[in-house]
C-alpha cells in the first residue's frame, strides 16, 4: 500500500464527495487517507458525519468508514498529510478559488470538480481525451503561485461531455455552428429523488449558469496555450438550452451540428470509432478502452441500458442522421457524475501522474 499516493477528498460528505472515495476504492495508484468536510462535520468518523445521507448505490467502502474528518479550512494541517487532493468542497465561488490556490501553495496539487478556476487563464481545464497538453500551462501557473510542486487543474462541466469529445472527433470537418439541447439527470445538483421529490414526473427548463457553461467551455478546451495562459478558440457557434429531467443519473444531448466540410454519416460514424486519446495510449486505470461507442439501434442511447458504458467513463452516442436545416444530428448520452464529475477528475488525476506533475511529496 506504501508506493501508492496518498489522496485527500475536500468536501468528502457531499454526493460528488461520496462518487470520489467509491471510485477510489481498490485504485492502483491513489489512496484515500485524508477526508476533509465543513467544521461541522470535522472530528466525527466519516461514517458518522456523513450518516443515512449516503448517497451512492454501493456500500461505503470499509476503509473510509473509521477515517476521521478534518476540518477543509485548516488547510496546512490537512495537506500535511496527502500527496495530492480532489476538491469538491461546496462553498462560494469566490471561497473555492481561494481554498484551492490556499492548498496548491502548501505544495500540493488540486484537481477540482468545481467550476470557480474554470476561467482562471493558467489553470488547465481539461478532458484528458481531448486536451492533455494543456496541462503544459501548469508550468506558468506555478510561477504566480510561487510553487515547485503545487497547482489547481479542473475538469469542466458535466453537461457538455455528451457532445463535446464528438465534436472533437469530428473536427476534421470543421464544425460551425451547433445547437444543443441536454437533459439533465437530478444528480447533476446533488439530489435524488428522496430529497427532491418534486422532480417525480417533471421537468424544469432552467438550470441556473447551465446554458452559458455549455456555450462557452467547449471553447476554452479546444484553445490553444498563449503566453502562459490558455486563449479559447474561436469557434464553432454552440448555443444550447438545459433541462432538468426525472433521471438519477446521466445526461443527454440532442444536437443538431452545421459543417464546413460536409462528411458523410459513415465518415461520422467511423470516426467516432477510431477515437482515441492519451488515456487511451497510455492505458490509464480509469480510461475507457473504447471512449465513444455508436449504437445503431434507432431508441439508443437510453439511460437505462447504456449511461454505466465503460463504467461510466464511456460517450454513448445514436441517431446520426442528416437535417433539413443543419448537416447532421444525434444523440449523445455520459454519466454525468462519473465521467461528468469525479471519475473525469480522477481521470484528470492519472493523466497528471503520468505526466510527472503529481508525484510523492
Amino acid at each position: 500500500m506504501s508506493d501508492k499516493l496518498k489522496v485527500g477528498i475536500l468536501g468528502g460528505t457531499g454526493m460528488v464527495g461520496q462518487r470520489f472515495i467509491s471510485l477510489l476504492e481498490n485504485h492502483p495508484w491513489f489512496e484515500v487517507t485524508t477526508i476533509a468536510a465543513s467544521p461541522r462535520s470535522a472530528g466525527k468518523t466519516y461514517a458518522e458525519a456523513v450518516g443515512d445521507r449516503w448517497k451512492m448505490t454501493t456500500p461505503m467502502p470499509e476503509a473510509v468508514k473509521d477515517i476521521v474528518v478534518m476540518n477543509v479550512n485548516e488547510v496546512e494541517k490537512v495537506a500535511a498529510e496527502v500527496d495530492f487532493v480532489f476538491s469538491a468542497v461546496d462553498m462560494t465561488k469566490e471561497e473555492i478559488k481561494k481554498i484551492e490556490e490556499d492548498y496548491a501553495k502548501t505544495e500540493t496539487p488540486v484537481v477540482s470538480n468545481n467550476s470557480a478556476h474554470r476561467w482562471t487563464p493558467d489553470v488547465p481545464m481539461c478532458v484528458p481525451e481531448i486536451n492533455p497538453e494543456h496541462m503544459n500551462v501548469i508550468e506558468f501557473q506555478k510561477k504566480r503561485l510561487g510553487t515547485t510542486r503545487g497547482f489547481v487543474a479542473v475538469k469542466p462541466n458535466c453537461s457538455i461531455q455528451s457532445y463535446a469529445p464528438v465534436l472533437t472527433a469530428w473536427k476534421e470537418f470543421e464544425p460551425v455552428e451547433v445547437v444543443a439541447t441536454t437533459y439533465q439527470a437530478i444528480s447533476g445538483a446533488g439530489k435524488t429523488f428522496k430529497d427532491w421529490p418534486e422532480m417525480v414526473e417533471n421537468i424544469i427548463p432552467y438550470i441556473g449558469g447551465e446554458e452559458e457553461k455549455s456555450e462557452m467551455e467547449p471553447l476554452r478546451i479546444w484553445g490553444k496555450i498563449e503566453d502562459g495562459v490558455i486563449k479559447p478558440a474561436d469557434g464553432p457557434v454552440i448555443t444550447c438550452q438545459c433541462i432538468r429531467v426525472p433521471v438519477l443519473n446521466g445526461h443527454t444531448a440532442a444536437v443538431f451540428v452545421k459543417f464546413n466540410k460536409k462528411p458523410t454519416k459513415e465518415q461520422l460514424i467511423e470516426k467516432l470509432r477510431a477515437f482515441r486519446g492519451l488515456p487511451q495510449e497510455l492505458e490509464l486505470p480509469s480510461a475507457p478502452k473504447q471512449f465513444i461507442q455508436y449504437l445503431e439501434e434507432d431508441n439508443r442511447p437510453q439511460v437505462q441500458l447504456d449511461v454505466d458504458y465503460e463504467n461510466g467513463m464511456g460517450v454513448s452516442v445514436g441517431r446520426i442522421r442528416e437535417d433539413k436545416v443543419y448537416d447532421f444530428k444525434f444523440v449523445g448520452l455520459s454519466h454525468n457524475t462519473v465521467r461528468g464529475a469525479a471519475g473525469g477528475a480522477v481521470l484528470c488525476a492519472e493523466l497528471l501522474k503520468a505526466q510527472g506533475f503529481i508525484t510523492k511529496k
